[in-house]
Order: structure tokens, then sequence, then C-alpha cells
């Protein structure tokens, strides 16, 4: 396991547990003691825990894990969600936007072999990604940097934004259920992403079945403006069900089987 990948698995277990011990942690990650106290020691110097004899607790509440962390999680089922997302982006689609997130991350990277593509984004990493791409006509909005998405939000993001038109918005979400709508952790970022909603002409969001039928601290929009939603197999069926009644399409996505090749 990468340490990017160890770290993120930490701070997932702080989230749900509030504290962690270093011999537990050894065992679930298959490492040594000492690698999970080196880790430990790097997310205290970034003001992400504090630790403790023996182990680490969580330094304040860790409302969402930092988006350099969230990579490893899922991965498979995220790349083949980007994969099913982008199939349903036509040849006659001109304009795409993308907020942040690891999801929406994986689009941009399947989108960047697509040629005469306009992209709007909010998102640093992705814009950083398509930048090189002579292919892509890209377009970044202003505004304030969230280190935790890596996205732009704010008056000056909704501002460029809101004198846009898109033919498909691609939505990375926190949490998506017939009830709560659309969700994220924070309350701006969600401003943004509601104008990045408006101006599209048809909403695709991507989401894993973490997020699938759970709700985050604020709205979006509701579930009724998204036309498709890709997820994977695991989804749970009870919350899928909810958001067809509401004129979802739903896209499970099969993520494809590692192959175990021996020489």
């Amino acid at each position: 396991m990468r340490q990017q990948d160890r770290l993120g698995r930490i701070l997932q277990e702080l989230n749900q547990h509030s504290s962690v011990g270093v011999a537990e942690l050894a065992q679930r990650l298959a490492v040594s003691e000492a690698s999970v106290r080196r880790d430990l020691r790097l997310l205290e110097e970034q003001k992400l825990l504090t630790r403790t004899h023996g182990g680490a607790v969580a330094s304040g509440v860790l409302y969402e894990l930092p988006m350099r962390y969230r990579g490893g999680h899922h991965h498979e089922a995220k790349r083949a969600i980007a994969h099913t997302a982008v199939a349903l982006i036509g040849a006659d689609v001109a304009s795409v936007g993308l907020n942040g997130g690891s999801t929406t991350t994986e689009v941009a990277r399947v989108l960047a072999g697509r040629p005469g593509l306009r992209v709007v984004t909010n998102a640093l990493n992705i814009a950083s990604e398509l930048a090189v791409r002579s292919n892509i006509e890209l377009v970044v909005c202003g505004g304030s940097a969230r280190t935790e998405s890596y996205e732009l939000v704010g008056p000056l993001a909704e501002m460029t934004l809101s004198n846009l038109n898109l033919d498909v918005a691609v939505i990375g979400v926190d949490g998506i259920s017939g009830s709560a709508g659309l969700t994220t952790h924070h309350e701006v970022e969600a401003q943004t992403n509601r104008t990045l909603v408006r101006i599209a002409e048809r909403i695709v969001v991507v989401a894993d079945a973490s997020k699938i039928g759970k709700r985050g601290f604020a709205r979006i929009a509701d579930a009724s403006a998204v036309t498709d939603l890709v997820t994977d197999a695991s989804a749970e069926p009870g919350a899928v069900r909810e958001l067809e009644r509401l004129g979802v399409r739903v896209h499970l996505a099969v993520a494809e089987p590692v192959l175990d090749v021996q020489g």
C-alpha cells in the first residue's frame, strides 16, 4: 500500500472513531509499527491529528478527507464510473463543466483524449492536468482556493460561471439521496457547485457507492435536477430506486477485474 493511501486510511479511521492505535493500524494496513509512527508524525506536522502514547486522536473535527488523500479509495470503481460517464457524453457535446473531486478527476483524464472539447472547471488539479492538452480548450474560473478539495469557490467563481452556458456538467458530490438531494461538506463549495448545475443543460452526477443514500452538510441541488447518476454496482438498491423514482437515470459501472498474471 502506498504511503498516500495509508494516510487516507488513517484519517478515515480517525473520522469514524476519533482515535487510532499504532498496533491496530499496523495490523490493519499490513505494515510495521515504525511505518505507522512515521505516518502519524507526518499527519501531525500537517495539523491533521494529535499523536498520543500508542496512537493518535483527531485534531478538532475531521469533516472531510483532504483531496490529496482521497485518490486511493474505491479507485477501480471511480475509474469505471469515469469511463461510463464519458460514454454518456455524445460527440455532439461541445462543452463540459467539471467540479472538484477524485471521481471528476478521473472523468477529466478520460475526457483528455476527446478532440475539440471545451472544458470549464473550478478545480485546480483538473486544470493543471488539462492545460497541457492542445485538443482541449480549457476555461478556469477565479475564486478562493479550498485546500481540502482544490476547488476555486466563492463570489468570483460564481460570477465567472454565471456568464457561461454548458451542454453537460459532471458533478462529484459527498452524498446524494432522494430526500437530501446533492450534498457536500462545505456551504461555500455547495453554492459554487450550485451555479455550475444551474448553467448546464444536462447534469451527470458521478459518485461511488459510499456516497449513495448519504447526505452532507450543505445542499447543492435537488435530486430531481439530475439527468444521470453514474455509480458502481455495490450501491444500496433501495437508495438507487428512490432516485430512479425521481426521474434520475442510474447507470451502474462495473470495474474490470484485476488479472493475476504470473510469469
